[in-house]
């Protein structure tokens, strides 16, 4: 029996290493497109002639444009969790990271439309939003909805896995000694009568 539950703790062991994994299937090629998408966004002209890098640095006209706090959150956002944990997620696919790629790209979202607004109600004579920021505002979004679908999809099967793990320990628990005996199979004949 002990070489028994030797091997059933590995197979718990593989069990929990497996429903803390991911995979994203189809959504692994969008998230990736989405990624790169984010990385050139980072060329383009994030307000004026000052691009997402130079937001990132605070070089390159970026003072003279009147880049505010939001555009840079929004950035270092961006960069942090829809570029650097996302790749993370797709390399390692852990789920806690990719759970943090979710959040992280929820919140760089929000922050988006921030960054966005303020672009647009800046004072007279300064550049509005340019097409590298609503690229990444609008790639953020969709990489957020993907990250949604491959989190929650995963999360009905790791909760199914693990009532399952813990039924099977409570079956396991709650068995004695004397559960081992059987009695009569027929429940009109307690006393196993018709079988002598």
């Amino acid at each position: 029996m002990s070489d028994f539950d030797a091997y059933r703790a590995d197979i718990e062991a593989a069990e929990r290493r497996v429903a803390g994994e991911i995979d994203p299937g189809g959504r692994g090629l969008v998230v990736l497109i989405c990624v790169f998408v984010l990385v050139a966004s980072f060329l383009l002209p994030h307000t004026g002639s000052v691009r997402g890098w130079d937001v990132l640095m605070a070089g390159n006209g970026a003072d003279e444009a009147m880049v505010t706090l939001p555009s840079r959150v929004f950035m270092w956002l961006a960069l942090v969790f829809g570029v650097g944990f996302s790749l993370l997620a797709m390399v390692t696919r852990r789920w806690a990271v990719a759970w943090v790629a979710l959040a992280g790209s929820a919140v760089a979202s929000a922050a988006g439309l921030l960054a966005v607004w303020s672009r647009q109600t800046v004072a007279q004579g300064h550049p509005g939003p340019g097409i590298g920021l609503i690229l990444a505002w609008i790639t953020l979004i969709v990489l957020t909805f993907h990250w949604a679908r491959v989190v929650w999809s995963r999360t009905a099967l790791q909760l199914a896995a693990e009532a399952e793990r813990r039924r099977n320990t409570v079956e396991l628990h709650s068995k004695n000694l004397l559960d081992g005996l059987h009695g009569p199979d027929d429940p009109d004949d307690p006393d196993g009568r018709k079988n002598s």
